[in-house]
């Protein structure tokens, strides 16, 4: 397979498998080649990308390529549609979002003492937007969900890992976690417009 046969069949996959992305293990595997040859075959098309300006490119979110838009697009996109995000989330969808983005794996009770209200519907709203979703089960009596954040937060926040999530201040007052909250996503935003 020849260098060219082997980029067009990385884009390929990477095509198909859309947001859900591929890690080179995975890519190795279907195409029966070395990881290395895998790395730079991406490495090599992620620059032939650049060079040739094209509308596409390919990063690595939460270990997995995927392929992606351009940040400096972005405005047309938005024009496009308008983000999950943006459309709809309450206050307590937002606090339930940063408690899971930092607590995780965590159980709707643990949420609820931290919040201290109920959070079902925040729970709710959050996995039908594909922000959290079950990640296990917990031990001990009935075995609760844990909840975790999924590789689309990581893609709309433009975090590798959770690893690149903003530190928490020290000693946060449960009363105003609200504020804290705010702050949280205040950051975000903040970082995804200087990006745009």
């Amino acid at each position: 397979m020849t260098i060219q046969e082997l980029q067009a069949t990385i884009e390929g996959l990477l095509f198909v498998v859309g947001d859900e992305g591929m890690t080179i293990p995975a890519m190795a595997d279907v195409i029966e080649v070395e990881t290395d040859t895998i790395s730079e075959a991406i490495y090599s098309l992620q620059l032939l990308f650049k060079e040739q300006q094209r509308g596409l490119q390919i990063v690595e979110v939460a270990g997995a390529y995927r392929l992606t838009t351009l940040p400096e697009h972005a405005p047309y996109f938005k024009k496009l549609a308008t983000s999950p995000l943006h459309s709809g989330l309450s206050q307590a969808a937002l606090e339930t979002l940063a408690i899971v983005a930092y607590r995780q794996p965590i159980t709707r009770m643990e949420i609820e003492d931290i919040r201290g209200v109920k959070s079902d519907r925040s729970i709710q709203t959050l996995t039908s937007k594909l922000l959290i979703k079950e990640v296990g089960r917990a031990t001990g009596p009935g075995r609760p969900i844990l909840y975790g954040t999924t590789t689309f937060f990581l893609d709309h926040f433009g975090l590798k890992s959770l690893d690149e999530l903003p530190p928490l201040p020290d000693n946060i007052d449960e009363s105003s976690f609200e504020e804290e909250t705010d702050l949280f996503f205040q950051k975000f935003e903040e970082d995804l417009e200087k990006d745009y």
